[in-house]
């Protein structure tokens, strides 16, 4: 005799069961009962029989598959997918009525005119069938239909899209224009005196100095202005040959004898070059001619007009050639040593205007153009040097000092647009043109440097063109998906 705890197990399993069971054949008698024909439905199926053809059923709506919020009263294509609408019928379905065995279902006509050339599943995309209905996975067919004649004249990947679907998409177009692009590179540049007009003061003579008339660095000096005097043995023997040639040459010039006179003139020739070549001056020979006296100390001046920015001459001192006396710059134009990067170099060209401006001064500005770009490139900086002649007649600038520069950069007339407007893959350039009709045509091109938000346009597009210049990503992914049904169907 079995126990009451097992009794109890065994009748808990067939109650559970039973209620399976229940579940299971509870819901296939609701399921005959609610597809039931009515009478209605019955007398439509015995007209079928007779051969009559059913009426098409009335298209409420249209609606995406994969977001069903989304409603239009026309057939067309889905703003945040590209999909194609699909058709909602009067009796709640999504596809055409099922006939009986035997005949094939009739497709609903196309809204519009437009021809449907098949039905496809979104989710399976070589799946295609010629009549409404389900795909193997269970989804709601979507008819594909013949584009207008207007978009098959139009290149690869081209789609309608109509007004409202555009302002869902957020699209905005504009017009192709050709318009004088000017760009200002700015950089940092460092000051530094004009090499051109920088004076070394040497003497070609060995000597000791006696008087020094510029003891200090950065004394301001003009051309002309004494700066030392020298003591040279070889110089005062100079000048005596000089004064015993010109007394030969007063006393033997007129000789009966013209070897003789030719022998004195060469003699006072030869004096006279020597005192030029040691950078005596015309001035000061011409002062030993009236003197007729050796002057002991001979006077140096100064080249050139600037400010002295090296030193090396004090009074008592012995001198030789190959001392480099004193450094006279010419401050009143100055050079601006401005770092441009590599990538900048090619728009950059001798000639074009600069500015300068010093941070401590602001509003002041200094003009200048660009003289020299330097041939080599920084290794660690990735720089050129590019030189720009500053006028500076008040020496306001000075050397080593550091100043923001700004260099004109002018394209010409090019064709720009908006750099939003151009859809780059990293290989591919494209840009959306816009066609009567709400066509979208996606067109390749070649674009230059991109300047202030605009982009130069090489080759592609015509000034007069309108262009999408946002929304283009939602466009593209209907052209591409537009591209890959078209290349399914062929």
């Amino acid at each position: 005799m079995k126990s009451p705890r097992n009794f109890l197990r065994i009748f808990a399993l067939v109650s559970v069961v039973a209620v399976c069971l229940a579940i299971l054949f509870g819901g296939r008698v609701a399921a005959f009962r609610s597809h039931k024909a009515s009478p209605t439905d019955m007398s439509q199926n015995d007209m079928n029989g007779m051969g009559t053809q059913p009426a098409a059923r009335k298209v409420l709506y249209w609606y995406d598959p994969m977001h069903p919020a989304y409603k239009a009263s026309k057939p067309g294509k889905a703003p945040d997918c590209g999909m194609d609408l699909v058709p909602k019928y009067a009796d709640g379905s999504a596809s055409a009525p099922k006939q009986d065995s035997g005949q094939q279902t009739q497709a609903p006509a196309a809204p519009s005119g437009r021809k449907i050339l098949y039905w496809y599943d979104p989710m399976l995309a070589g799946y295609r069938s010629d009549k409404p209905g389900k795909s193997p996975m269970g989804m709601e067919l979507i008819p594909k239909y013949a584009e207008p004649e207007a978009a098959q004249s139009m290149a690869p990947g081209t789609v309608a899209i109509t007004p409202a679907q555009q302002q869902l998409m957020g699209v905005t177009t504009g017009i192709v224009q050709s318009k004088l692009l000017v760009r200002d590179i700015h950089t940092t540049a460092t000051l530094t005196p004009d090499e051109t007009k920088i004076a070394h003061i040497h003497v070609k003579v060995s000597g000791f100095i006696d008087k020094a008339y510029i003891d200090y660095v950065g004394q301001f000096v003009k051309k002309g202005q004494p700066l030392f005097t020298l003591y040279s043995p070889d110089l005062v023997a100079t000048q005596d040959e000089y004064l015993i040639a010109k007394r030969g040459d007063r006393m033997l010039g007129n000789a009966p004898y013209k070897e003789v006179a030719d022998g004195a003139q060469s003699l006072l020739r030869s004096a006279r070059e020597r005192l030029k070549l040691w950078d005596i001056s015309d001035g000061q020979i011409r002062k030993l001619d009236e003197t007729g006296k050796v002057s002991r100390d001979i006077t140096f001046y100064s080249p050139i007009t600037g400010f002295v920015t090296d030193r090396k001459v004090f009074p008592q001192t012995s001198v030789t050639p190959e001392t480099d006396l004193y450094t006279v710059s010419d401050l009143s134009t100055i050079w601006a040593l401005a770092d441009v990067y590599e990538y900048e170099l090619p728009y950059v060209h001798v000639g074009q205007s600069a500015t300068l401006q010093l941070s401590y001064s602001p509003g002041k500005t200094y003009t200048g153009r660009i003289s020299y770009i330097y041939p080599t490139v920084d290794p660690v900086t990735r720089t050129a040097k590019v030189r720009i002649d500053i006028p500076n007649p008040r020496f306001d600038l000075k050397p080593n000092m550091f100043a923001d520069a700004t260099l004109k950069i002018s394209y010409g007339r090019q064709i720009a647009i908006p750099q939003n407007a151009v859809l780059d893959s990293g290989l591919k350039q494209t840009v959306f043109v816009v066609h009567k009709g709400g066509q979208f045509e996606p067109r390749s091109v070649q674009v230059g440097p991109t300047i202030d938000g605009q982009v130069v346009i090489l080759s592609g597009l015509k000034p007069g063109e309108e262009i999408v210049t946002s929304g283009n990503f939602l466009i593209d992914s209907d052209s591409q998906m537009s591209g890959a049904l078209s290349d399914m169907k062929h």
